[in-house]
């Protein structure tokens, strides 16, 4: 059973870890390059939460489409530092650092506290895997490690299997029409009070079900299926899809 209360606890201590020791897996951090390592600071702990409705869809007769691949994220608007400035206060960044502060870092800003949020992702995602992978999986579906492709895609692309799972899973809320891919799902870290129900054509209900006791469930979404509801199950992870 993944309890989503102890796998907080599991982020909130990686945290705490990095924090002490100010260093970065693989030496691929900010200090390694020579630069300038700023306070420690990085993204919630994960942990269930109510989610975000996805905003319906309409339903189409045929098969529901997949959802797109997750990748980075657009960069943030506002003025950019150039690529060709973006230097470290001491040292140089390595090639990999580089390409991933290209188009990341504002103007004014210190390139290292940007490359520092990236690799702490990394790092978070490297403890939580060793914890539970469900549940990084799930901190990256839910949105809780938000940064998480991009610093997958630019730092730790080791981790990539993690992104491109959490791309078919579904968080807690309301899924409906084409975001919905007919498979087999399992919930990870559940709450003793996680609930889904799966709905058809004309809001027939198909299937639905509960997990009082906090345990793993598996539930399979069919072609059918025209809308997909979960409360308090964290997130659903893809063990197989239907052709």
């Amino acid at each position: 059973m993944r309890n989503p209360f102890l796998a907080g606890a599991v982020v909130v201590m990686t945290t705490a870890a990095l924090a002490a020791c100010g260093s970065s897996a693989g030496g691929n951090g900010p200090e390694a390059a020579g630069a300038q390592r700023p306070a420690a600071s990085g993204p919630a702990a994960p942990g269930p939460s109510d989610g975000t409705p996805t905003p319906p869809a309409t339903p189409t007769a045929g098969e529901p489409e997949a959802p797109a691949a997750t990748g980075p994220s657009a960069p943030a608007t506002g003025p950019k530092t150039p690529s060709g400035e973006i230097t470290p206060a001491t040292g140089t960044f390595t090639k990999q650092q580089q390409e991933y502060l290209a188009d990341r870092v504002p103007q004014g800003m210190d390139p290292a506290a940007v490359l520092q949020t990236g690799q702490e992702t990394c790092d978070k995602l490297r403890y939580l895997v060793k914890a539970d992978r469900d549940t990084a999986v799930g901190a990256i579906a839910t949105g809780e490690i938000p940064d998480g492709a991009d610093a997958v895609a630019g730092l730790c692309p080791q981790h990539q299997d993690l992104v491109d799972e959490a791309a078919y899973a579904y968080p807690d809320g309301t899924h409906t029409g084409k975001k919905l891919r007919p498979g087999v799902y399992r919930s990870a870290s559940p709450t003793t009070g996680c609930s889904w129900q799966i709905a058809g054509s004309g809001g027939k209900e198909l299937s639905s079900g509960t997990s009082d006791t906090g345990a793993s469930r598996t539930i399979t979404i069919p072609k059918s299926a025209r809308t997909f509801t979960s409360t308090g199950c964290y997130a659903w992870l893809p063990e197989g899809a239907d052709g």
